[in-house]
């Protein structure tokens, strides 16, 4: 059997057995056409990891996308396991080497980016207030979105300069706040969340005491971030992004930058090391 008729038994076994979709199956297709005219069209029971290997590096020397390099090492590795399974071809399949993902690098802010960003909000308003309140809460403290949105009023020291954060795993970390920031929350504190009747302790309340959505956060802050006039890619996620950067840039060590963003590991935080990189690059 050659190795196009192998590539045909396979698409079958996909579309019969498997029930794959039809966009997947002529994907693959048009893959393994291209994988069998690289083999010469061999007879199917000679391939072998060499084969995958050397046509995914070649692909990958021409400067191919490592996400389409992906895709066809996937079609060319169920390909050898249903060949593999058909008794066919006897071959070890950890032999088979798959590109890694490129970790994509978020999206930064630089200062000057940021300082326009929190001009946005209209702070004679309680909505301004609380969105800038927010803004500057995040990016001072580098919080998750679910831990900002569930921070609590008795966890925050304005006077020390300090807040406690319930974050992944139950696990309390103590975070510092810088004096921009809390000029705004004592601001807020004082002109609307004191105003609201409520037995809730979060800290940040719609001015009605209604409690703050993620949805509400991310497209408020998209509409500001449209206002300034970033062209970038902006989530409540870039504002941990920037604070952990602008640590490292600033001198403070990956073991520090770790414990105030709440990773458990490590490895987590390294890819901000990427960013500072990147930045002093460009």
């Amino acid at each position: 059997m050659k190795t196009n008729e192998a590539c045909e038994e396979f698409l079958t076994f996909l579309l019969t057995e498997k029930g794959d979709s039809l966009n997947t199956i002529n994907a693959y297709k048009v893959d393994l056409e291209e994988f069998t005219s690289f083999v010469k069209n061999k007879e199917a029971n000679k391939l072998g990891s060499e084969d995958m290997n050397d046509f995914l590096f070649g692909l990958q020397s021409h400067g191919i996308k490592n996400a389409t390099l992906i895709r066809k090492s996937m079609a060319i590795k169920g390909l050898y396991k249903f060949l593999k399974g058909e008794g066919i071809l006897d071959i070890t399949l950890s032999d088979l080497q798959t590109p890694k993902k490129e970790k994509r690098l978020p999206d930064i802010l630089s200062l000057e980016e940021i300082q326009r960003l929190f001009q946005q909000p209209d702070i004679n308003t309680p909505k301004g207030l609380l969105d800038l309140a927010l803004m500057e809460t995040t990016f001072a403290c580098g919080l998750r979105v679910s831990e900002l949105i569930n921070l609590r009023k008795d966890k925050i020291n304005t006077k020390s300069g300090y807040l406690r954060v319930l974050g992944k795993g139950s696990k309390e970390r103590i975070i510092p706040i810088h004096q921009e920031a809390l000029k705004v929350i004592s601001l807020y504190e004082k002109e609307v969340r004191s105003k609201i009747d409520t037995k809730k302790m979060n800290l940040f309340l719609h001015k009605n005491g209604k409690e703050i959505s993620r949805q509400y956060f991310f497209i408020e802050l998209k509409k500001y971030v449209k206002q300034a006039g970033i062209e970038k890619n902006v989530s409540p996620h870039t504002l941990r992004h920037c604070f952990a950067t602008l640590l490292l840039e600033n001198g403070a060590q990956l073991r520090q930058v770790q414990e105030l963003l709440g990773h458990a590991d490590i490895e987590t935080t390294q890819i901000y090391t990427h960013l500072s990189k990147k930045k002093q690059q460009e």
